[in-house]
Parts: structure tokens; sequence; C-alpha cells
């Protein structure tokens, strides 16, 4: 089994959808009547994408607006606050039927701060922190007194009170937040200091001891496993709460009440070839796509046809694979269908490649906008990427097409994280947070930043690439020998020969007419 490929060369001064330039895209491309998934899987690493059966590469510092392959880290990734919003958003309606349809768009992602606090918070864990809870919380109370005391003597000097509620050391002392009453009779508004307010350094090193506290009781855990272990009763072990954050399947899987409101079911269906379920759902996948196109893309009625469907998502040129090492479902391309209480609400397309699971595209049905369908199917195809890698070690990727930093509202996928954008001129992953800050500045951008790097994969011998002409596999050094052609032609080997790189040149068949 070998791919075959018909290129087509460089197609420049088209028109490009975000930024609406209408001489602005320029890409190469090429015909793929078919692909071995690994062929495809080298073919993205070098910055290629298909739509359907085409396959085309961005010509990075030429088009307007420059697209990097993107790929996140499923194994390592932890959902974001609005991540978990959107997922607790699914459960609840599934559960009691009843949500606020206010807002149909998807909630924005959160910034980096989150992952900034959890990354310190999970080094001072690795340290071996001991200390004896009771002293603590007896240090604080004492800090806490001591204070009030002084501020009292302060505010009966400047003729004003402070009543403090007196439970607050206590809930100071638990860790949670205090609320004391104030009775204000200080200086006129607008003169002198606000003592209704606490001075801003006592606040602060109040903070820093509840966070103290906290990190204790968490370290107290590991104390409390280690007693039951010596034999200790359970009922003379400190209480410890668990402070570990759910993982992404304990939130998408949380478990239903038996009288839920809605069900929900998941299946993934082979589309080329066409499975048998593929082809019992065909119309009503493609009703949802059309409905889609039409409200979400404003696509005038006649534009998403059953064959513009067809060849846009159905088809494609992967060849379908069933190594024994590999996922129970195979390689090649799927469509995974959202079933909720018998119909199908939402179709995400994707490959599954032999290192990761590659997203196409995402159609839904447009009265269901308010479940936030686009994050809550990413997060699904990163818990399959997930399930799949326990049977396939080396599937560890979630590929998420193009990320566009010139074109705001592409920049989300940038926020599933850790994730990497593949430098366009060395073909080396890079992690997002240090390509950043030169995409702020320069829309294109190399991010390999040893200037003597070079593309490791590029074609170092063109004559090697392989040629299919009539019916007859052959090398093209061989066959440009025996054939006489335009010079155009062999410029034409040569570009496709550099951008698909050494590997594929050598595996892939080189269609001539």
């Amino acid at each position: 089994m070998a791919s075959v490929a018909e290129y087509k060369g460089l197609k420049a001064g088209y028109y490009c959808g975000y930024c609406e330039s209408r001489e602005g895209k320029a890409s190469c491309g090429m015909w793929a009547h078919s692909l071995t998934v690994q062929d495809y899987q080298d073919l993205i690493d070098r910055g290629w994408r298909r739509s359907g059966k085409y396959v085309y590469k961005p010509i990075m510092n030429q088009t307007c607006c420059p697209q990097y392959t993107i790929r996140c880290h499923p194994l390592q990734f932890q959902p974001s606050k609005s991540h978990k919003k959107v997922l607790k958003k699914m459960l609840k309606f599934l559960a009691k039927g009843e949500i606020s349809k206010g807002n149909c768009e998807d909630e924005p992602m959160d910034s980096t701060m989150e992952g900034a606090v959890a990354g310190d918070f999970a080094l001072i864990n690795k340290l071996d922190i001991k200390c004896d809870l009771k002293t603590l919380s007896s240090d604080l109370k004492g800090s806490i007194e001591s204070e009030e005391k002084k501020k009292e003597k302060n505010l009966k000097k400047d003729g004003s009170k402070e009543l403090i509620h007196p439970q607050a050391i206590e809930k100071l002392g638990s860790g949670e937040p205090s609320h004391s009453i104030q009775v204000h009779t200080g200086p006129k508004p607008g003169k002198g200091a606000d003592l209704s307010k606490p001075p801003c350094r006592k606040a602060k090193e109040m903070r820093k001891e509840r966070k103290r506290l906290k990190l204790m009781q968490q370290n107290s855990a590991g104390a409390f496993e280690g007693l039951q272990a010596q034999g200790q009763p359970a009922s003379l072990l400190p209480k410890a709460k668990s402070n570990q954050p759910k993982s992404l399947e304990d939130l998408i899987f949380e478990s239903l009440p038996e009288n839920a409101s809605h069900k929900l079911e998941v299946r993934v269906v082979r589309s080329s070839p066409p499975s048998p379920q593929f082809k019992a759902s065909f119309q009503e996948s493609y009703q949802v796509y059309k409905r889609y196109q039409m409200i979400i893309h404003k696509d005038p009625p006649d534009k998403p046809t059953v064959s513009q469907f067809t060849r846009f998502l159905c088809n494609s040129p992967l060849e379908a694979e069933h190594p024994a090492n590999g996922p129970e479902c195979g390689y090649g391309s799927f469509h995974q269908q959202y079933w909720l209480d018998g119909k199908i609400i939402a179709v995400g397309v994707i490959d599954i490649l032999p290192y990761c699971v590659s997203s196409v595209y995402l159609y839904y049905d447009p009265d269901y906008s308010f479940l936030s369908l686009g994050v809550y199917s990413a997060l699904r195809e990163i818990a399959f990427t997930r399930q799949l890698h326990e049977k396939t070690s080396q599937l560890s990727y979630y590929y998420m097409g193009f990320y566009i930093h010139s074109c705001p509202k592409m920049r989300y996928k940038g926020q599933y994280r850790p994730s990497d954008l593949l430098c366009p001129e060395t073909y080396v992953w890079v992690p997002i947070e240090q390509c950043l800050p030169s995409l702020d500045v320069s829309k294109y951008c190399r991010f390999n930043q040893d200037p003597q790097a070079v593309d490791e994969g590029r074609s170092k011998d063109p004559d090697r690439v392989r040629i299919l002409y009539r019916r007859s596999a052959l090398p093209y050094g061989v066959y440009k020998k025996n054939h006489q052609e335009d010079p155009r032609e062999e410029v034409a080997v040569l570009e496709y020969a550099n951008l698909v790189g050494q590997k594929c040149s050598e595996r892939m068949l080189l269609f001539k007419n």
C-alpha cells in the first residue's frame, strides 16, 4: 500500500476568510488519491492539512494570516476553570434539563495565571515540609490577637472603634475567610485614612498565614497515610481533606441521577470507507451540517449540498488500517457523533493517526449552541486521545489544526495547554509560551531560536523522489532521463520534494500523467 498524490503547485492571491483580504492567501496543494496514515502523520508534522482529499500547506512567509500547526499534550492536560464550567453546564443540562440560554457563545478561556499558581503549589508540595498544625494555628491566633490589640490602641487614639466578631479568630485559624463588624466613627469623609479598611500590610500577612496553614493541611494528608501504615486507629487520626483536582474523565463522566432529564451518547463511526453505522445516520448528520452552515456561517440554502458535504467532510484519502498494536477502531477517518435522546446534535470529524488524534472539523445543531459544543467536543476529543493512548502508547497528541495568532477569534486554541507550535522553518515543536512574545511583534516568526538549526527532514536528493507513470513506480532520476519534459515540471518536482520532505518523497508516489 502506497500513497498516491498529484501535485497542484502554488495557489496565491485568493480570498482569506480570517482577515477578509481578497487576495491575501497563499498555499501549495496536492490532490491525494490515497494516503497511508504514516505519510499523513509526517505531512502534518511539516505543516500540511487536509480538506477532504485536497491536502494543502500555507506558504507562511507570504500568506496574509500565517497558520501554525498546533498540538496539545493530552496526558498532561488539566482543564481550566472555563473548561470545567462548560463540563458542569453539560452535566446540569443532562441531569435537570434546565439551563440559561442567554449567552450562546462559547465561554472565553481563562488566562495563564491559574496554571502559574497551580505550578507554584505543585512545587511546594514536592518539598518535605513538616510542621505541627496546632502550633501553627496557635501562632497564627497569637499573631492576630497581638495585631488586634495594637490596632485597638491606635483606633482609640484616633477616636474610632472597631468591633471584631468573637468567631473571627477561629475562622482565620481554620483557613476560612473572616468577617468583621465595623462601627466607624473616625475622621470625616475625605479626611485622613479610611479606618474601615484594615492596613494593607496586615491583610497581606494574614493571607500568607492562611496560605501556609492550607499547605500544612495538605501535607497532613501524607502524614495521615503514614500513621495508618503504622497501625494507628482511624478514629485517632486527624481528618484530612483531599485536595487532588478532579481529572478530565471525572468531570466528563460524573454519574447522573436515575431520573436524569437527558441521555447523551458519543459514537465513533468510520466515515471512509463508510461503515454501516455511518451510512444509516448519513442523512440525519447531513441535515445538522446544513443547518449549521446556514445559521452559523450564513451560507445560502443551495450551498451546503449533499455532494459538497460528502467532498468536504466524508471523503478522505486516508487508507483504513488495523494493525495488531493499534487502537481497536483502527487508524483512518471517523465521525464522532453526539447523540442526545436519540438524535444527532453535533459531529466532530477526526483522523486517528499513529501518534495523534487530528481534529478536522466540528458542526452542530445551532439550537444547542448554549451548551458550548465547540469547547465540549474538544475536551471529549482530548479524553478520547487519552483513552486510545492506554492501548497504543505512542498515540499521545491531540492536533487542533492551525493556530492563527493574527486572528483574535482563532487564538482560543492556545488555551488548551500544554501545547506546542510547529516552527515553519525547521519543523521542530516549540512550547507555545515561548512563541507568543514573538507573535505579538510579528505575525510570521521562526520559533527555533538556534540560528544554526536547519530543516533536517528536507529533501536531500530529488532524484530519489518516487514517480508513478503508466502504472509503474520509478525514481525521478530515471524518469527524467527517459522523458523530455518542460523545465517548469522539474521545478515543480523539486518544490514538491522540499515541501513534503525526504521521507515522504521516497515513500509516496507522485502521479505523472
